[in-house]
This record gives C-alpha cells, structure tokens and sequence, in this order.
C-alpha cells in the first residue's frame, strides 16, 4: 500500500509542477524531453543489479520500452491539444476515465474478482473523476470533436494496461527500475528526434529555463512509474484495484493541492467529486 500512496504522491506532485511551469513561463515540450533524460538517469543510479548497456536489448521488455515511449510522447500532445481545443477539464477527464480500460484487462485477462460493491466503487470512481475535473460550466464542442479525447482516453488506458503486463510477465523482480529508466530513455530519445526535426524549420534557442524545469520534474515523473510497478507487484491488491484507487486518488488530491496552493475556485460538483472518490477508494481497496 505504501508504493501506491507514494505514487499517488509523485503523480500529484507532477500536477503542482505544471502548473508552476505556466507561472514561471517554462516551455513544456522542452522541458518533458529534458524530464525524460532526468528520469532515465535517476532509474540508472538507482537500480542496484549489475547490468552493461549492451545487455538491455536482451532483455524480454526492451522492443515494449519503445513502443511505451512513443505512447508517452504521442498521449502528452494529445491532451496538450485536448486542453487548447476542449479546456483542461476535459483533457483530465478523459486521462482519468480511462481506468476503466487497466480495470477491464485484469478481470479478462487476469481473472480478476469483481463483485458488486467493487463494481458500486469503480462506478462511483468513474463518476469522481467528472465531478471533481469539471470546472468549465460553458464547454461546446462538437462530435468530431469528441476524437481528440477518445484518443487520451484510449493512449492513457493503454500505457497502464502495458504497465500491468510488463510488470506482470517481463520485468523481474529487481528490474523495475531499470525497465522504468529504459521507457522514459526512449520517450527522451524519441523527443529528440522530434525536435530536431523542428530545428529544421525553427533554430534551437537553449533556455535554462526549460532545463531546470525539466530537471525538477524528472525525480517526480520517474517516482510515479516506479512506483506504480512496485505496487502492481505486490499482490495484496489486484490491478483493477490498483489502478482505480491510484487514479481516483490522483484526481482527488490534485484538487485538493490546487484548492490549497493556487487558490483555484470549488464549486459544489467538485466538492461532491471529491466526496464520492473517497467512498469509492473505500469500496474498492476493501472488497
């Protein structure tokens, strides 16, 4: 339980450094990219086997890391996009709702239990996320409009639904940091490309700025992978449990933070959003 309050921790921690970034005017693509290589190196200091670079693409997970890296960048621009064409609230909706995929996937796949008061919390969660996310009373949007936050919906689901399998069948049990400093090199590694290939069209202007921003964020970033992993493979609780309480607790303190450190405004849906995360945590984590 432990790791996953600590990951609930790091995620929220994350919310609080974003919002710092648009205070202090920091350019957050440059600084993701420079969080990323952060984060790698924190994975690598921190993982305590005896392992050459040579020896990662052996490793069973390598080829996945890459592909979850690329669903790092591609899930960031998406509701970066979400936030500019549909308002914020709804890019952390759907980011949210989309436990319902990691739930679905343990019941299927892991013949995880799924009783009626669990079935009570996960709907009582997913009915937490909306209330506390939505702030914006006045958001019209149209049905082609819906595609951009499916697909948050649909790239979040699925880099928790590729977490749970890679720590469930590849990973050992000593490995997790490495696994963790291999998807965030690749994420870096693929951001790089990304904005050389922008270099082309708009020169690079080093701004120290970005970089501490991206280090600050990196230890953070790298702490709600890890341990999201660790709490994944610690078998008091199933996955679909996991990730209910982790992103229902995330969404709960991350309102909480806002309210207390940038003063943003509450209004009664939100209070009950908040109200309702916390019985369906209880559901959830008890039965």
């Amino acid at each position: 339980m432990l790791d996953l309050i600590l990951s609930v921790l790091f995620s929220s921690l994350i919310f609080v450094i974003f919002k710092l970034f648009k205070v202090y005017k920091v350019e957050t693509l440059y600084a993701i990219i420079t969080n990323y290589v952060v984060a790698c190196t924190v994975g690598l200091c921190l993982y305590e086997g005896q392992t050459s670079i040579a020896d990662i693409p052996q490793k069973p997970w390598f080829w996945g890391t890459f592909a979850l890296g690329l669903l790092f960048i591609t899930v960031f621009n998406l509701m970066a996009a979400t936030s500019q064409k549909l308002g914020v609230s709804v890019a952390s909706v759907a980011t949210k709702m989309s436990l319902v995929i990691p739930v679905l996937f343990g019941v299927l796949m892991y013949n995880e239990t799924l009783g009626i008061l669990k079935i009570i919390g996960i709907l009582l969660a997913l009915a937490a996320v909306y209330f506390a996310s939505v702030k914006e009373t006045t958001v019209a949007f149209k049905l082609s409009a819906l595609l951009l936050p499916f697909l948050v919906f649909l790239g979040s689901g699925t880099i928790d639904v590729s977490l749970n399998y890679f720590q469930k069948n590849s990973i050992a049990p000593n490995e997790s940091s490495l696994f963790s400093a291999t998807v965030f090199a690749s994420a870096a590694f693929i951001g790089i490309i990304f904005i050389l290939i922008k270099a082309f069209k708009k020169p690079l202007k080093v701004n120290f700025r970005n970089i501490l921003g991206g280090i600050i964020l990196g230890v953070p970033n790298y702490g709600s992978i890890y341990f999201l992993l660790a709490a994944l493979d610690n078998e008091a609780l199933e996955s679909s449990s996991i990730f209910t309480i982790n992103n229902v607790a995330i969404v709960m303190l991350s309102t909480l933070l806002g309210i207390l450190l940038f003063k943003e405004k509450m209004e009664t849906k939100n209070w009950i959003g908040i109200a309702l995360a916390i019985i369906s945590i209880i559901l959830v984590a008890l039965f």
